[in-house]
């Protein structure tokens, strides 16, 4: 769910006269005219007005503050798992609705079936903590099963870890592509580090 930023339609021209007028003043002194003291006046305009400036999303960009942040760094590290995925994953599950509900049946910040909750010891998926701590266990788990690639794990925490090993990757079903897409995405956004969260064992080569 996003949320379009409001932008008055009274502030663009008043803000581009007194601009012009700035400009006019100086061409005829033959000195630049500075712009307002306390930064560019199209923002002390809109918030004159009672307008937010555009700015980042709260929950879409790296260093933003992000709901439940202490609980999700504290099952991330608990689990090995980078917090930019996690903070990714419950983005996309939840959008940080601990009340989410799916029409399959799944609840809570990270969207834990009924069963998959009662497995990872969750007995209540709402409750934010529980959730988030079952959530960031069950990824480990994905992780864990297919060697540390991240989208497959992201693609077995969306279409079961079944799906992934039949097809021997993210499955071809359109819902989880996207899925897998936008949780990368976001992970990005959150500062993902580069290297999978669990490096694969590599055998030694044989030396004959």
């Amino acid at each position: 769910m996003s949320v379009a930023a409001a932008t008055p339609s009274a502030a663009a021209p008043a803000v581009q006269r007194v601009e012009e007028i700035r400009a006019m003043i100086g061409a005829l002194s033959g000195t630049p005219v500075a712009p307002p003291a306390g930064g560019d006046f199209s923002a002390q305009l809109a918030a004159a007005q009672g307008v937010a400036p555009m700015a980042q999303s709260a929950t879409g960009a790296r260093g933003a503050p992000t709901p439940f942040a202490a609980e999700i760094e504290a099952a991330a590290a608990k689990h090995g798992v980078d917090p930019a995925l996690l903070k990714a994953l419950i983005r996309q599950e939840s959008n940080f609705n601990p009340n989410a509900v799916s029409p399959a049946g799944a609840s809570g910040l990270t969207q834990l079936m009924p069963g998959t909750a009662a497995s990872l010891g969750v007995t209540d998926p709402t409750d934010p903590a529980q959730a988030i701590e079952g959530g960031a266990k069950y990824l480990r788990q994905q992780l864990d099963r297919f060697g540390g690639d991240v989208e497959k794990a992201l693609a077995a925490y969306n279409a079961g870890p079944g799906a992934v090993a039949k097809f021997g990757g993210v499955p071809p079903y359109a819902e989880t592509q996207a899925y897998v897409q936008k949780v990368m995405g976001y992970a990005r956004e959150y500062g993902l580090a580069a290297a999978p969260t669990t490096t694969p064992t590599i055998p030694s080569p044989i030396v004959t």
